[in-house]
């Protein structure tokens, strides 16, 4: 059985990741709260093994430590889903907190880089493997407010491509998906906790689920081994772009 690791994995998209790779995949499962971790490992090994790693993706040293601690029996990693980061406020650029870009920065983008980093090693001497990095619609169209976001996510577009030209040595495929408005916990972290601010993103219309992102990243998973899904982009049918959304 061939094993998945998943940043991200205690919410949102990464859980509802896991949850459907158990059945065909062993689980490395990555996040901040080892609560949810543990939680979510004691639900998904009933199906399959699954292993545990807790850290921050923007602490560099807690990535490599952590994804190097890895027992002999998962190391041979053949698929990574980077899926881990956020948006932090909505906000001019002019007026945007800076911690909050920085995090955005240091998650989305430092953050992919350091997991890719960590596990290509054990990918690479396979001469295969599968790299799925999820971007956003914010990755293919700059909207008001969301400035450094949208840059964050463009530049996980731009790694996304250079890795498929990097890594065709190797044999490793890389796809980038990139959805749209999903209800998650997304716009409550973008909000701070803001919980009817949260709700407003999606009221109106009816958004993507995390269990709809989950399903397009294991149809490129579950291509035959010469297919390379490079680009998905997920929309509820309500949204046109970034910004058009048809509300009720």
């Amino acid at each position: 059985m061939k094993t998945a690791l998943i940043t991200g994995a205690t919410s949102g998209i990464g859980k509802a990741t896991a949850r459907k790779l158990a059945k065909d995949f062993r689980l490395i499962l990555c996040g901040r709260r080892q609560e949810k971790l543990h939680e979510l490992k004691s639900e998904l090994e009933k199906t399959t093994e699954v292993a545990t790693l807790n850290f921050d993706v923007r602490n560099k040293n807690a990535v490599f430590n952590s994804i190097g601690s890895l027992p002999e029996s998962f190391r041979q990693i053949d698929v990574l889903i980077n899926n881990a980061g956020n948006a932090h406020g909505l906000a001019a650029f002019d007026e945007a907190d800076v911690e909050d870009l920085e995090a955005m920065i240091d998650g989305n983008v430092k953050g992919l880089i350091y997991v890719t980093k960590a596990v290509l090693p054990w990918m690479i001497p396979q001469k295969d493997g599968h790299i799925v990095n999820i971007s956003s619609i914010a990755g293919k169209d700059v909207y008001t407010n969301g400035t450094t976001y949208c840059a964050s996510k463009w530049a996980v577009e731009a790694l996304s491509k250079g890795m498929r030209l990097d890594l065709l040595k190797h044999g490793i495929r890389v796809t980038n998906v990139a959805p749209g408005a999903v209800e998650t916990e997304f716009s409550l972290v973008r909000f701070k906790g803001n919980e009817e601010r949260s709700k407003s993103v999606y009221s109106g219309y009816q958004p993507l689920v995390a269990e709809d992102i989950a399903e397009s990243i294991y149809f490129a998973l579950m291509q035959p081994g010469h297919v390379q899904v490079a680009d998905i982009t997920v929309t509820p049918k309500a949204q046109a772009s970034g910004t058009m959304v048809l509300k009720k």
